[in-house]
């Protein structure tokens, strides 16, 4: 099994996209890329930590590439907006890519340099190393399935701030 971490927005959606893909065989929402040692929820949408909202993905290798998880991360959400997905604002809502390893990096890189040939605007998805990924309150893991809804609005984003 192999690892990826992905930014792209309010995590529960993104968590969902992949949680459905043939040869994901697990998935938890979390907080990466900042600098406070145990992040709550609220303290990530404070901006104070610096960390993203993130999706870690484990995947079998023999049945689903990394690049294929790349192509759906592009398909997930706007990489054009910075520090948001649309009405969510923040920078916890940042689109990154945390890589593991030198070949996920490359296979990153390669990714938005082919992406932007088909993206109207400039991509801002920032690529860096994968660091410690704090996994999120027991109540946000695959949220939209507990709750028996399929979309992010901003009334369900009030209910757990």
């Amino acid at each position: 099994m192999q690892k990826a971490t992905f930014g792209a927005g309010c995590f529960w959606g993104v968590e969902a996209d992949f949680r459905n893909l043939p040869g994901v065989t697990a998935t938890a929402v979390g907080y990466a890329g900042g600098s406070h040692p145990n992040p709550s929820y609220q303290a990530v949408c404070s901006g104070s930590t610096g960390h993203a909202e993130a999706v870690e993905v484990e995947f079998d290798p023999e049945q689903i590439s990394y690049e294929q998880l790349l192509s759906k991360f592009w398909e997930a959400h706007d990489p054009t907006q910075k520090n948001r997905q649309g009405p969510d604002v923040g920078s916890q809502y940042r689109s990154v890519i945390f890589f593991h390893g030198l070949e996920q990096e490359a296979a990153a890189l390669l990714s938005k340099r082919e992406a932007q040939e088909h993206t109207k605007g400039e991509i801002v998805t920032e690529i860096v190393p994968a660091g410690d990924f704090h996994r999120a309150e027991e109540y946000h893991q695959r949220y939209f399935e507990k709750q028996g809804i399929s979309a992010c609005t901003p009334a369900l984003r009030a209910m757990v701030a």
